[in-house]
């Protein structure tokens, strides 16, 4: 099991911590990050000004309504700073735990980059990159570092969490060690590629601090929106005080709208609820992510994986499983199925490779027949090599001695006719057809008699094809990659259910590949592992690199999964889509909610000024007083309310842009316009039945 974070919403320390620090937001420089709660900011400061004021007798309503205005504008900034403090702090919690992993480790430092070196102890902070140190069985590997020489198998649990132990070895894809892991058997020859502070432990550390998280683009576009509609709404209050001082001076009657009043009113037009929570919806959402097992290394990156267009996805390993199975036993002419089960699987006994063991279990599942023990039948293995393409066993039986192979084609049809035997035209044509279904077909001849084929899947997952089906729904394009040959990538897009596929690809190829799609206006998507998906990792809009994989695929992804799943890239993209989901849901109840609030405070505000104004009052407000009052402490309360949401983010759902506006719109939207009505009636009525104003 992949190690997961599961920190509660509200877990005591983390709430304790995130008050104070909502208490230490409350500065100008801190506050002016947030434009939108910069402008409650100053609201609560002229109120309690106000109300000093007003105590004094020179003010222009009571002491004690100002002063509750002024509490309740206070309690709106440090709720929103709350809700910020608490993405934070669970950010910092998951870096916390990451820090533990560190351990200061001293290094085998070699004299001579090889095995046999005399080597010294050197504190892994002293060393740098382009050391070259040896790591035995037991040692903690000090620093990111690529394999020179030799094989050994490493826990990475600790930066992973999962158990079971990986090989890395010098050359090819998995040649790259992280600090913090252990080595378990064997050693390594390592040359340091980092210097201390600069490993993959110390970047996943500085990723999931909150501090270092960008705006995105969308969010960017957000704030403007928010800030202009904030400047609009400021301009209209600015123009009420004198429009209001100038009919009450022609009515001869009314009162002019008080300057507390007009902050209210301005605080409850302004788009303060998705202000509020603006900043939390981008920190958690890094932190879902993290969650996922999947460090971004920006905000960017995740608001990427939700506007993505085209998934490029490998076939092996993601879409199939990996290893191929036997799925069919396909006899020769005049030979029954059994026989060529019997055969097949005597042959695979000792063959412990996955296509082997799979051969003897659909023997088993197929035909019934058990396991048995070469030792039993005098029987000696025959081992697969690059030179014969075949594997076997040779035994003695009741009928004599038997010479039992299966392997490639061409390589059979060789073997038996040095035997004397023939090659079946039958048989010929069964791997003709099990080739043409993007199979692999293994022929087993017992001494010079072909008894049939053998047909090897390479098995698609199970449940990738609705997976891809929920990606078609939301308008993502799904493309495999593969380097099998045209017509094996055929068969399998078509069982996998892909919408596009890129057959013998080469490094070059998919750089092209993706390319050609950015070209055309699309957001693309990728995974990788091998230095030689590097120059596509850097290409591709989100690219997830496989912690598994080699330095250059890492430092060239924006995110690297510690789980080094390459099906992860969909849980990727299913999170950067929940973010801008809950963003826009709340975003539309933030504006639904604003529009109820007009209902309430407006008539409140005016009808000093015009009388007739009482008409709107269509909640039934007690009084205008405790109409503003309520309305402003609503305006706080909601954030709170809504802090959850943003923390943990709306039901994701594989529905397209069309049916997900409709379903905010219902569900947000009418809900934006009622619960205010609701929730404003209450606190009216719960102020009026204490007195309070």
């Amino acid at each position: 099991m992949s190690r997961k974070s599961t920190l509660p919403l509200f877990e005591a320390r983390l709430a304790r911590d995130a008050l104070w620090d909502s208490v230490c937001k409350l500065t100008p420089r801190a506050q002016w990050r947030n434009p939108v709660m910069f402008v409650v900011y100053l609201g609560a400061i002229l109120t309690t000004l106000l109300w000093i004021q007003a105590l004094r007798g020179q003010g222009e309503a009571s002491a004690g309504f100002i002063l509750l205005i002024s509490l309740w504008l206070w309690f709106t900034v440090l709720f929103a700073n709350f809700a910020e403090a608490l993405a934070e702090g669970r950010s910092r919690a998951q870096a916390a735990s990451l820090r533990g992993m560190k351990r200061n480790t001293v290094a085998k430092l070699l004299s001579k980059p090889q095995f046999g070196a005399q080597w010294t102890p050197v504190p892994a902070n002293e060393l740098r990159a382009g050391s070259v140190i040896l790591i035995e069985a037991g040692d903690t590997v000090a620093l990111d570092g690529t394999v020179l020489q030799g094989v050994a198998s490493v826990d990475e649990s600790a930066i992973t969490g999962e158990s079971a132990p990986v090989i890395r070895e010098a050359g090819g894809d998995f040649s790259s060690v992280t600090g913090g892991t252990r080595v378990l058997s064997d050693w390594l020859v390592v040359q340091i590629t980092v210097n201390p502070g600069e490993s993959f432990l110390d970047r996943m550390i500085s990723m999931v601090e909150s501090a270092k998280r960008q705006k995105t683009p969308n969010e960017l576009a957000l704030s403007i929106l928010l800030v202009g509609l904030t400047l609009a709404f400021m301009m209209v209050i600015v123009t009420l005080s004198p429009f209001s001082a100038f009919a009450v001076a022609q009515s001869g009657s009314g009162a002019v709208v008080g300057l507390t009043v007009l902050i209210a009113l301005l605080v409850c037009l302004i788009p303060t609820t998705i202000g509020g929570l603006l900043s939390a919806i981008g920190v958690a959402g890094m932190s879902r992510m993290m969650q996922a097992n999947v460090i971004a290394t920006s905000g960017r990156a995740v608001e990427a994986a939700g506007d993505v267009d085209v998934l490029l996805l490998d076939k092996t390993g993601t879409i199939t499983l990996g290893n191929r199975q036997a799925s069919e036993f396909l006899p020769a002419p005049g030979i029954s199925p059994a026989q060529l089960a019997d055969a097949a699987q005597m042959a695979s006994l000792a063959d412990e490779t996955p296509e082997g063991r799979s051969v003897v279990v659909l023997a088993k599942e197929r035909h019934g027949l058990r396991e048995r023990e070469l030792s039993s039948l005098n029987a000696t293995f025959v081992p697969f090599t690059a030179q014969t393409r075949m594997s076997g066993v040779d035994m003695r039986d009741g009928t004599g001695p038997r010479a039992l192979r299966k392997g490639a084609a061409d390589a059979v049809r060789k073997h038996v006719e040095a035997l004397g035997g023939q090659f079946p035209a039958g048989v010929q044509k069964i791997v003709d057809e099990v080739s043409r279904r993007g199979s692999t077909p293994l022929v087993v001849a017992d001494n010079a008699r072909v008894l049939g084929v053998i047909e090897l899947k390479d098995i698609v997952k199970h449940g990738i094809r609705e997976r891809f089906a929920e990606l078609r729904r939301m308008g993502i394009k799904t493309v495999m990659i593969t380097g099998d040959n045209p017509l094996t990538a055929a068969a399998i897009a078509a069982e996998a259910g892909v919408d596009d596929y890129l057959a013998e690809a080469r490094p070059e190829d998919k750089l092209q590949l993706i390319r050609s799609q950015q070209a055309a206006g699309r957001l693309v998507a990728m995974t990788g592992d091998g230095t030689n998906d590097a120059p596509a990792l850097a290409q591709a809009d989100v690219a997830v690199a496989m912690n598994s994989g080699t330095q250059a695929a890492k430092e060239a992804g924006n995110m690297v999964d510690l789980d080094s799943n390459p099906t992860k890239l969909i849980e990727v993209v299913e999170t950067g889509k929940q973010m801008l989901m809950t963003r826009g849901a709340l975003t539309t109840f933030s504006v639904a909610n604003d529009v109820a609030k007009y209902f309430a405070i407006i008539p409140a505000a005016f009808v000093g000024t015009y009388p007739q104004l009482a008409a709107l009052n269509v909640m039934g407000l007690h009084s205008p007083e405790s109409a503003i009052l309520s309305a402003v402490v609503f305006n706080a309360l909601i954030i709170i309310a809504l802090i959850p949401l943003a923390l943990r983010g709306v039901p994701y759902r594989a529905v397209g842009a069309a049916a997900l506006l409709r379903r905010n719109l219902l569900i947000y939207g009418v809900g934006g316009l009622i619960v205010p009505f609701v929730g404003i009636k209450l606190i009216d009525m719960f102020v009026a039945s204490i007195g309070l104003v």
